[in-house]
């Protein structure tokens, strides 16, 4: 769907490219017919529980040391906010943003030995992603960083129609 006349995966990919990332993954079930060239498809393993597969999908394919996770439908992220959470990264340890004691877990950069753990809990019961970064957050693989009244703009999320009309 468009928002103020761009898809919003042309919104995100865009945000990405300007961040000068190595590489550019795009999850889901199915290969979308919009992604370009340039973003490397990886298939969730079925079956699909959602982000979480997805999550884990990508981390046992990167060969950087962290992964920046940004969901399709934030269009109000930032780049300047994106470097915000990079300069926080600490070795084996990434970040994940917080509104109200609520992680928002795709626009967080996980370390990549964390993939141990998403792959945990994708053999498990438990797919909440909420459950899994408490985990990550006991274990000092994540670090949660508090988000701002004026930064929770950042995080709002487009998924029905009516979330488009933003009077």
């Amino acid at each position: 769907m468009p928002f103020r006349g761009v898809a919003l995966w042309e919104i995100q990919l865009g945000l990405l490219r300007g961040l000068q990332l190595e590489k550019i993954f795009v999850s889901g079930q199915n290969d979308p017919p919009w992604r370009p060239m340039d973003a490397e498809f990886v298939p969730d393993d079925p079956p699909s529980r959602g982000p979480l597969s997805g999550i884990a999908c990508v981390l046992s394919r990167v060969t950087t040391d962290h992964l920046l996770a940004l969901g399709i439908d934030t269009p109000f992220m930032t780049q300047t906010y994106l470097r915000e959470l990079c300069a926080r990264l600490k070795p084996g340890q990434g970040v994940v943003p917080m509104i109200d004691n609520r992680f928002e877990p795709l626009a967080a950069i996980y370390p990549r030995n964390a993939q141990v753990d998403f792959a945990e809990a994708l053999a498990g019961s438990d797919f909440s992603l909420q459950s899994l970064i408490r985990k990550l957050i006991t274990a000092e693989k994540l670090n949660p960083i508090e988000v701002s009244i004026e930064e929770k703009i950042l995080f709002r999320n487009l998924n029905e129609p009516q979330d488009f009309d933003i009077s």
